[in-house]
């Protein structure tokens, strides 16, 4: 198939699929290296460049690339679609993407094996105690972490705060920072990469009394719905109880 991804997390599990000889065309917001031509940002594809590669499907996925989906398929493009919020339905996306692009089979081995990577995590924390976790994904302004993030923070074996799971993530005031009192802050902040000096909060530039250890992670870990997501999970819980993963 000659597949065309619009979206970083699915690209990165068309790649996990070994299905990245068949991509045509990505975008350069692509956090994997593939070795297809960009056609443009995600949220602000070249159309035009698109449509002459001519795919056979197209990946989208999040609500920020509703327009986008709709506008390939008002010029006639097959999209394959999904928007998870929680974690079942980043592994559950493994298959429908894997069969979207002629890997079914691969799709449900790596939902298969993205569940028991999860299952491994929760049984190693089971009888943990659960530290509060306040996991920030922008810093300005502050944005507390929600989707799958939640659910993550919960395997990994901690308490997520200020966010239910599910729920979108939003933007924080000091005081429910402070009245949450979090153990740990996770900072995951989206295009940085974990790298840079604006990687970790500045609490006290902020004027913030938060007193946690502060543990950043490369955005893609946590931000994105991809298998990169069991990485994150993984490197998360060695944070939270690292006498569990010595």
């Amino acid at each position: 198939m000659r597949v065309c991804s619009l979206a970083p997390a699915a690209t990165a599990t068309v790649v996990a699929l070994g299905a990245d000889p068949d991509l045509v065309g990505v975008t350069h917001n692509a956090t994997v290296d593939v070795d297809a031509p960009a056609v443009g940002g995600w949220l602000n594809p070249d159309y035009d460049r698109l449509d002459a590669l001519d795919p056979d499907v197209v990946l989208t996925g999040d609500p920020l690339q509703r327009d986008v989906r709709d506008e390939l398929r008002e010029r006639g493009h097959a999209v394959h679609h999904h928007e998870p919020s929680r974690l079942d339905d980043v592994l559950a996306g493994f298959a429908a993407r894997g069969e979207a692009v002629g890997r079914a089979e691969a799709g449900e081995e790596l939902a298969a094996a993205g569940r028991e990577r999860v299952a491994a995590v929760e049984a190693a924390v089971a009888d943990a105690e659960r530290p509060r976790v306040y996991c920030e994904e922008w810093d300005d302004p502050p944005m507390a972490a929600g989707n799958w993030v939640p659910d993550a923070v919960r395997v990994a074996g901690g308490e997520h705060l200020l966010v239910p799971p599910g729920e979108r993530s939003r933007e924080v005031e000091r005081a429910a920072v402070e009245a949450a009192d979090p153990d740990h802050v996770v900072a995951h902040y989206c295009g940085r990469g974990g790298r840079g000096e604006r990687s970790t909060p500045d609490f006290e530039a902020r004027g913030w009394a938060v007193d946690a250890d502060v543990h950043v992670l490369d955005d893609a870990l946590l931000n994105q719905p991809s298998p990169a997501l069991l990485d994150g999970i993984e490197s998360l819980a060695e944070r939270l109880h690292p006498d569990r993963f010595a």
